[in-house]
């Protein structure tokens, strides 16, 4: 009977006695080949741990291995799920292994202060303008009728005296010297109502901009803290926004020029055939650099970046997501046309009615009051829409990027 407590040391018999603190003396290299307990015990490392500085385990009553028949009658069955759910009421009761849920993320403006989906940022988009509507609306109401009644008026008085497009082109006795003048002058009055039309935008884009980044941090912004915000970025955010597109429309010159030189040299099929692959190319190239640089303005405004800083910073952020913002613009760009063509649907049924149904005089001032009128109000509903949806879009592009998620979480709670 061994009295030693504790476990026994391994040897040759269960039933030799060995002092509990004597160590075991090595076992010499030719006795290695004994019994299959002696080859067993040769295999243990030369330097074993000191005696008496391992504790030994705890008495635990054997594990039995059950049958499965004894483990079906143990089993009382199929559980009941908690009649009061899974969440943390059950987690406070000692419920399935204390589960508890993630941590919610904070929103203390329109967004949660985390990565978004798309359909977040279309509806956060939506929320803001519903949210803040007097200063969303007000802004871009108040500058689509500044712009567009000086566009109507320069329309009327610029095309008054020219001769139709259209009329001339089915006149067989009009020279090329008069074709020209026309298309000259259509073009001069076009960009000229394009002209006043990007400076309203770029406005209603600077303040709207701010606004936005306010909702996000759950403050309010009214009209002339809106614009004291944006003042000071107004003449850099005109520059990018006449940059932006002279880039695109350069593109698309560049990529029809040699199918329209082709055709003036003689080859008119060639030409059309080349002038075709080349619009459908440089149309692509357009859409590219419009993605690679959409979020160039946000970073101007909510960075108080340059134009060449702004435009590197949107192409560092789209990198890699260029799908994904091409995604969210689209969408955008849809939900604004279909609110605008709703919207101008009833002025569309007003000018159809005041021009009596005839295309002839599409520049009398009664024609052009109504388009005006249909043309503010497209303007005021997607002017707030596209502006969030950027701003956001920047947002949540900066959170997956850079985890502005913890700024913007100390901002907001300086700011209460």
């Amino acid at each position: 009977m061994n009295d030693t407590p504790g476990r026994n040391s391994p040897g040759p018999s269960p039933s030799e006695e060995r002092p509990p603190a004597a160590p075991e003396e090595p076992t010499p290299a030719d006795q290695a080949s004994g019994t299959g307990e002696d080859a067993r015990s040769s295999q243990w490392a030369p330097e074993q741990p000191p005696a008496g500085q391992w504790s030994t385990p705890s008495a635990v009553p054997p594990q039995t291995r059950r049958t499965t028949r004894e483990r079906a009658r143990s089993n009382p069955g199929p559980q009941r799920p908690d009649p009061q759910g899974w969440g943390p009421q059950a987690a406070a009761r000692g419920g399935w292994g204390n589960w508890t849920p993630p941590a919610q993320a904070p929103q203390p403006g329109v967004i949660p202060l985390r990565p978004l989906g798309v359909g977040e940022i279309i509806d956060a988009a939506i929320r803001t303008v519903r949210v803040q509507w007097r200063t969303a609306l007000g802004i871009s109401f108040a500058l689509a009728v500044g712009t567009q009644a000086v566009a109507t008026v320069v329309t009327g008085l610029w095309f008054r005296n020219t001769p139709d497009l259209q009329s001339l082109a089915d006149s067989e006795t009009v020279s090329p010297r008069q074709l020209l003048d026309a298309i000259g002058r259509s073009l001069g009055g076009v960009g000229i109502a394009w002209a006043i039309g990007l400076i309203g935008s770029i406005i209603a884009t600077g303040m709207l901009m701010v606004m936005v980044s306010h909702a996000i941090l759950g403050r309010t912004t009214s009209i002339g803290e809106a614009w004291r915000s944006a003042r000071p970025q107004l003449g850099r955010l005109c520059g990018l926004l006449v940059l932006l597109p002279l880039m695109v429309c350069a593109v698309l010159t560049v990529g029809l020029a040699l199918g329209l030189l082709v055709a003036a040299a003689g080859a008119e099929s060639a030409g059309a055939a080349l002038a075709l692959l080349g619009g459908l190319g440089s149309v692509a190239a357009g859409v590219w650099l419009w993605i690679r640089y959409s979020l160039a303005v946000p970073a101007l405004m909510l960075e108080k970046q340059g134009v060449v800083a702004s435009m590197r910073r949107s192409a560092k952020l789209v990198r890699g997501a260029w799908w994904r913002v091409f995604g969210v613009q689209l969408l955008a760009v849809a939900l604004t046309f279909v609110v605008s063509m709703i919207a101008q649907m009833p002025m569309g049924v007003v000018e159809s009615i005041v021009s009596g149904g005839s295309d002839s005089d599409v520049t009398s001032w009664p024609t052009l009051i109504v388009a005006g009128i249909g043309a503010v109000i497209s303007s005021t509903l997607a002017f707030p829409v596209t502006a969030a949806v950027t701003a956001l879009l920047y947002t949540d592009q900066r959170i997956r990027r850079e985890s502005l998620d913890l700024e913007l979480v100390r901002a907001a709670s300086a700011g209460k």
